[in-house]
């Protein structure tokens, strides 16, 4: 029983709630700056820029990958700003045009290209690849003290592993300067601090999260963990400091829970067949955001 844990599920399961922790430090900010949807649109924008990646190099890597999503968003802000001015509409109509475009022109690109056979297709930008992140060396909880059976894990979990101390380093290094232009972004002005490359730099570190998780657990997860954690949290307290922590034990808790009840729930049940694991630490994340809007101490502040 321990050895088919440990190679069948224990590396899906961190690396769920690695990407789960990654989404949610920087969906604080952006919840608190009133941004929160910039996650959604983040993962709208990355799809066609990952998909032109693969096809110029043929591989689904880090390094290209970001690249491609880096291009997908500046191409996303240009066509924000045409939009915006040769249509007279207002800034979040524009934006809702172009990503919802943007999306679907990578959908597209899905569809019409052989990215199958390296788990990028439709399928995989929704739900991710998350459940085949199998370790085949791993024969028993001895192999994580094993050099040569850890070369065999999968490596989307050194990908989020590294992810996550980026960003959750980038938020600490900055912490007060987030904090301050955040919560009054006059007097940060007032102060020098670069409140508009504050700004951006936070939408990096979001983006940079949003890329990492992708290929391994899809838009889904990536969504919900960028808002609804950070929204539960923001309910249980008023200060900053005790928010991040209820979100990231908010994001842990729907990862591990979504998880396991996505593999044995159906199962307890009396069904044969388990459900997407993506889709069940989204939804787990959203019951949590729904019990939190009923019983948490603040949500009537």
């Amino acid at each position: 029983m321990g050895a088919e844990f440990v190679a069948l599920s224990l590396p899906p399961l961190l690396i769920g709630t690695l990407a789960a922790l990654a989404c949610a430090l920087p969906g604080n900010f952006l919840l608190l700056r009133r941004q929160a949807l910039m996650g959604d649109a983040i993962s709208h924008v990355v799809l066609p820029g990952i998909v032109v990646a693969f096809l110029l190099t043929g591989q689904v890597s880090t390094w290209p990958m970001l690249l491609g999503a880096a291009g997908a968003a500046i191409l996303a802000a240009l066509l924000i700003e045409a939009v915006r001015r040769l249509g007279r509409l207002n800034a979040g109509t524009a934006m809702g045009v172009v990503f919802t475009a943007m999306f679907a022109g990578g959908v597209l690109l899905l569809e019409q290209s052989d990215t199958s056979s390296v788990h990028l297709d439709v399928q995989h930008a929704l739900y991710g690849n998350l459940e085949s992140l199998i370790w085949l060396d791993g024969l028993g909880w001895s192999s994580l003290l094993d050099p040569r059976a850890l070369q065999g894990l999968p490596p989307e979990l050194a990908r989020m592993a590294l992810c996550l101390l980026l960003v959750a380093g980038a938020i600490w290094l900055f912490w007060r300067p987030l904090k301050l232009s955040t919560f009054d972004e006059e007097f940060a002005r007032s102060q020098g601090l670069p409140v508009a490359l504050i700004g951006f730099g936070l939408v990096v570190l979001a983006a940079i999260a949003a890329v990492a998780a992708f290929d391994a657990v899809g838009s889904i997860i990536v969504i919900a963990m960028f808002i609804c954690p950070p929204a539960a949290a923001r309910l249980m307290t008023n200060s900053l400091q005790a928010q991040v922590w209820w979100s990231l034990g908010f994001a842990a808790l729907a990862a591990v829970a979504g998880y396991v009840l996505a593999g044995y729930g159906p199962i307890w049940l009396g069904f044969t067949q388990s459900v997407s694991a993506a889709g069940m630490i989204a939804t787990v994340s959203g019951l949590i955001l729904t019990l939190a809007a009923l019983f948490a101490p603040h949500r009537t502040s």
